[in-house]
């Protein structure tokens, strides 16, 4: 396959960075679109350009780091697969490739395709973590009767690997899903209950203090997430965060 990538390039979160074209060839349709951009660099690198930057650490669909969006689409045409996952495959010889960072205020831009999430990080810190003593205390969990389905709601909304493609797929930038699905995989379980007042309000004033937009309800989230995270999740918080509002 031969292609023309329009890649961002973007030197610093001062600069004020532009589209630049490149041409490759000989792509093997088996490649991820990640082994595109290596060989892509090899031979920047080879001419003795600067490379493009870009995050990935797993590349096993886990880590959420390799954010790009591809043709104006959140990791690519493909669904439920992060840009790791995606292959050349989805893409036709001779086809022009937009390859851009996730925009959102909250996530700045720190050099060409690499953006700052830290903001999902303080969210995270704000409440996601439970206080129940594990350490030499551990209680056997078939000593806690869960019902199964609210066990699978919460595994379901725990595959949240905080990549960000909620975000930079809404025209508000909100973080509403990431945050829900968070939420809810502790509000679903008995071992959540401890802070579930002050994690949902903790979690969503941190949310708004970073700058994320409100909810567009339009669902875009949900078809970009390459996990699959339900809608159900925001309004699970919604309720949750007016039961804490109205306690507190």
């Amino acid at each position: 396959m031969n292609l023309t990538l329009k890649i961002w390039r973007q030197k610093d979160a001062n600069d004020k960075g532009k589209i630049v074209d490149y041409k490759i060839n000989d792509i093997s349709p088996d490649m991820s679109f990640l082994e595109m951009l290596d060989v892509l660099n090899s031979e920047l690198i080879t001419k003795g350009d600067e490379p493009v930057a870009f995050d990935h650490d797993c590349r096993e669909g886990i880590c959420g780091s390799c954010s790009l969006y591809i043709n104006g689409e959140a990791h690519g045409p493909d669904r439920l697969v992060t840009t790791c996952q995606l292959h050349m495959r989805k893409f036709k010889d001779g086809d022009t490739i937009f390859i851009e960072p996730f925009r959102a205020k909250a996530f700045p831009v720190i050099k060409d395709l690499v953006v700052d999430r830290t903001a999902f990080d303080r969210v995270q810190h704000a409440g996601g973590f439970i206080s129940v003593n594990t350490s030499g205390n551990t209680q056997d969990a078939n000593s806690i009767p869960i019902e199964k389905v609210n066990a699978d709601k919460a595994f379901d909304a725990a595959t949240c690997i905080g990549c960000g493609a909620c975000v930079a797929s809404c025209k508000n930038s909100s973080a509403m899903l990431f945050v829900s699905a968070k939420v809810s995989q502790f509000a679903l379980l008995p071992q959540g209950q401890v802070e579930a007042t002050d994690r949902v309000l903790n979690m969503v004033n941190q949310m708004d203090e970073e700058g994320f937009g409100n909810c567009t309800n339009t669902g875009a989230c949900e078809v970009e997430c390459p996990k699959g995270i339900s809608l159900e999740n925001i309004a699970r918080m919604n309720r949750e965060f007016l039961t804490a509002s109205l306690k507190g």
